[in-house]
């Protein structure tokens, strides 16, 4: 056994004091506290995320429950079918705004044309005109007087002085139709044409 020159406790305690450990228990203490403060705010961390991880989850829930409600309810068949009776709605819309518009064109010519028989008329005055003179004349004037009586107007080609349209007015049917006479075609022709319109 070794024996030391001073007393053993008077060493120890020398030593002891030798060593400073003053600081490193502060530091320890810190370090717990930082190591506590860090894991309650780790707490509460999770606990805030788990709060919102459980809200996301429950609209979540929410949302699908109405998905499956709104697919049980919803019936692509008739969907279908709903989609196909507007479709043709639509080109039904659409004829009929064509058929309007041809419609109109049609009449637009009727009245222009209407309206080239009233300038005539008007500048031919109540008599149907100046007679220029001879039988000739007088036989065209009738003629057109004839027709006008049956409802057929009859409108002059201003250059070649050639009549070319013919305006059938039938009161017993309430409609208006015009034949271009183009003189290509028979005159019995145009004449069973003029009597089946009026």
């Amino acid at each position: 056994m070794v024996l030391f020159d001073e007393d053993p406790v008077t060493l120890i305690s020398e030593t002891t004091n030798q060593f400073h450990i003053a600081p490193d228990k502060d530091s320890l203490s810190r370090i717990s506290s930082s190591l506590l403060s860090l894991q309650q705010t780790r707490a509460s961390r999770l606990e805030s995320h788990t709060t919102v991880l459980k809200t996301l989850a429950r609209r979540l829930n929410t949302l699908q429950s109405q998905i499956g409600f709104e697919e049980e309810r919803h019936d692509a068949g008739a969907h279908a079918a709903e989609m196909l009776r507007m479709d043709n709605e639509k080109f039904r819309v659409a004829k009929g705004v064509s058929d309007v518009e041809i419609e109109g064109e049609r009449l637009g010519s009727e009245v222009a044309a209407a309206r080239g028989v009233l300038e005539q008329l008007e500048r031919e005055g109540v008599e149907g005109g100046r007679r220029v003179g001879g039988d000739g004349e007088d036989e065209t004037v009738l003629k057109l007087q004839f027709y006008r009586s049956l409802g057929i107007d009859v409108s002059q080609d201003a250059t070649t002085g050639d009549f070319h349209r013919a305006v059938i007015r039938s009161t017993g049917r309430g409609d208006v139709n015009v034949v271009n006479v183009d003189g290509k075609l028979p005159r019995s022709f145009y004449a069973n044409m003029f009597w089946d319109s009026l």
